[in-house]
C-alpha cells in the first residue's frame, strides 16, 4: 500500500504539503495541488479514514436508523437524508430497525460505536428501555425523524398529521359519507395516532356520532383485514375507507377485492403515504402525501445546526402535508360541488 511519504516523494513536496491537500487545512497553490493529486492518482494511496477521525474527532459520518427502509415514505426520507448529508460532504450510514425494539438498539449501538457525528433516528413502535436510557446519556447529537414524541429531549421533525386528516374527511362528509372506516393500525407509533386524532376530530366538528365509525387499530395484519371484511359484510357497512399508512392501504385494498367492492362505486378509498407512481392505479387513489423527501433534508438541517450550537434549545420541526384528490373518493351519491370545495379549502 502507498504511504504518504511515498506521494510527497512524487510529488517533490513535504509530507505536510500533502497533508494540507487531503485535509484541506491550509491554501497550496494550484500548481503545487494538482502535482500532489496527480501522485496520489499514480500511487493509489488512501487516506487512512480512521486515523484522520481520531486527530480530528470527526468522521465526517452521520448514522440513520428507519423502522421500514422499504416502505416508500421511509424511502423518500433515507433520499432525502442522503442528498442533504452529500452536499454537507458526509457520508450516510443506514440501519433498518424492521421495528423490531433489540434490532433498533444494536443499530444504534453499532452507529454510536463507529463515532459517526450525529445520528438520526426513526424510532421503532416501542423502543427498550435501554435505547431510552442510551439516548439521554449520549453526547453525540441526535434527532428524531418521522415519529414525533413531545416528552423527549431531542430536536425532532416530521409532518402535520391531524390537520390534512381532518381536511379528508371533512371531504369525504361534503360528499355524503357518514360511514367511515379508518385502517388506524399500530396507534403507539405517533405519527398513526395523531393521524387517528385527526379522524375523530373531524367526526365530533361534522356532527357525527364517533361510535357509528369503524376505527381499526392493531398490529396484527389479517385481523384487521377479518374486522374490516366484517364490516364490509355488516348492513350498515362504511361508504368511505381511509388507510393511515402504505401498508395498511395494502391490506385495506385487499379486503375491499375479496368483499367483491368496487372502489368508488361502493365504496370511496383514501391513504396516507400513498404508492409510487400511483398515478398508474386504476382507479387513481385519492392519497394525502407527506413530504417524505423534505422531512430527510429537515431532519440533516437540525443535525447540522447541533452540530454547530450543542447548547441551543430542542427544536421541532412540523411539515405540511397535501391531499392528491383523485377517482377513488368520486362518484358517490350526493355530492354537492360547492360543499366540497368548501370543505377542502385551504386554512386561512
Amino acid at each position: 500500500m502507498a504511504t504518504m511519504v511515498q506521494v510527497a516523494e512524487m510529488a517533490g513536496v513535504s509530507i505536510s504539503t500533502v497533508s494540507h491537500v487531503l485535509n484541506g487545512t491550509r491554501h497550496v497553490e494550484p500548481e503545487t495541488k494538482q502535482r500532489v493529486l496527480d501522485a496520489i492518482s499514480r500511487t493509489g494511496y488512501r487516506q487512512d479514514a480512521l486515523a484522520r477521525a481520531l486527530r480530528r474527532s470527526r468522521t465526517d459520518s452521520i448514522g440513520l436508523v428507519v423502522p421500514d427502509a422499504g416502505e416508500p415514505a421511509f424511502a423518500e426520507m433515507v433520499h432525502g437524508v442522503e442528498h442533504a448529508a452529500a452536499n454537507l460532504g458526509l457520508t450516510l450510514i443506514l440501519a433498518n430497525s424492521a421495528e423490531n425494539p433489540e434490532r433498533e438498539e444494536r443499530a444504534t449501538h453499532a452507529l454510536l460505536d463507529r463515532r459517526v457525528d450525529g445520528l438520526i433516528l426513526g424510532r421503532a413502535a416501542v423502543s427498550t428501555p435501554g435505547l431510552l436510557q442510551l439516548l439521554e446519556e449520549e453526547k453525540t447529537p441526535i434527532v428524531l425523524l418521522d415519529r414525533v414524541f413531545p416528552d423527549l429531549p431531542f430536536d425532532q421533525v416530521g409532518a402535520d398529521n391531524r390537520e390534512p386528516m381532518e381536511r379528508l374527511v371533512a371531504h369525504l362528509i361534503a360528499a355524503g359519507h357518514r360511514r367511515f372506516a379508518l385502517m388506524a393500525g399500530d396507534i403507539r407509533v405517533p405519527t398513526l395516532r395523531e393521524r387517528g386524532e385527526g379522524f375523530g376530530n373531524a367526526i365530533r366538528a361534522a356532527g357525527l356520532d364517533p361510535a357509528d365509525q369503524i376505527v381499526l387499530s392493531g398490529t396484527d395484519d389479517d385481523e384487521l383485514k377479518d374486522r374490516l371484511l366484517d364490516a364490509f359484510r355488516a348492513p350498515a357497512r362504511p361508504t368511505a375507507v381511509i388507510a393511515g399508512s402504505t401498508p395498511l392501504a395494502v391490506s385495506a385494498l385487499r379486503t375491499a377485492r375479496t368483499a367483491g367492492l368496487t372502489i368508488p362505486g361502493e365504496v370511496a378509498f383514501a391513504a396516507f403515504d400513498g404508492f409510487n407512481h400511483s398515478d398508474l392505479f386504476e382507479p387513481q387513489i385519492t392519497t394525502v402525501r407527506q413530504p417524505a423527501f423534505d422531512v430527510g433534508v429537515a431532519a440533516v438541517r437540525l443535525l447540522a445546526d447541533r452540530l454547530h450550537d450543542g447548547d441551543a434549545r430542542p427544536r421541532t420541526v412540523r411539515l405540511q402535508q397535501s391531499i392528491e384528490f383523485r377517482a377513488s373518493t368520486e362518484d358517490f351519491p350526493g355530492v354537492d360541488a360547492d360543499r366540497v370545495a368548501d370543505a377542502v379549502a385551504e386554512p386561512a
